[in-house]
């Protein structure tokens, strides 16, 4: 009778239970912590190639050509000088990323696009291996 009573209290026994609750814890916690870390550093990636993209397209307004008219003299941007002044300014500065596309809409501003991939700064399943990025930058030239 001694045993059943023994067996009845080794049942009743909590001790140890919260172990796995903790690691399971703990396991969620580093998920966490490498996703936010991740999604941190694409955040930042982002705000990076948007930033390149609008001083491609501010180099890209300064490639205008001076239109003389009579007594007039004004500023006309062209495909070519924006395409140009872009592609320096991203080679000089970023070796990952790339000139998609550098033109005028309306021979006064200079729209750029510009893309890059981004991978993750630490292994974790829950985020994808590699990202494509693209910015946009637009900037009108100073001079009319």
């Amino acid at each position: 009778m001694i045993l059943p009573a023994r067996l009845r209290a080794l049942a009743r026994d909590d001790d140890g239970s919260i172990l796995p609750l903790i690691l399971g814890y703990a396991l969620l916690a580093i998920a966490v912590v490498l996703t936010c870390v991740c999604a941190t550093d694409l955040h930042i990636a982002q705000k990076r190639l948007d930033s390149l993209a609008d001083a491609a397209a501010l180099a890209g307004s300064d490639g205008f050509v001076l239109q003389i008219d009579g007594e007039s003299v004004r500023a006309e941007l062209t495909d070519g000088g924006v395409h140009e002044q872009a592609d320096a300014v991203i080679s000089a500065v970023a070796q990952d990323a790339q000139l998609v596309s550098a033109s005028t809409p309306d021979g006064v501003s200079a729209r750029v696009t510009v893309t890059a991939a981004w991978h993750p700064p630490l292994l974790s399943p829950f985020v994808p291996d590699g990202v494509r990025l693209e910015a946009i930058g637009t900037s009108r030239t100073a001079l009319r």
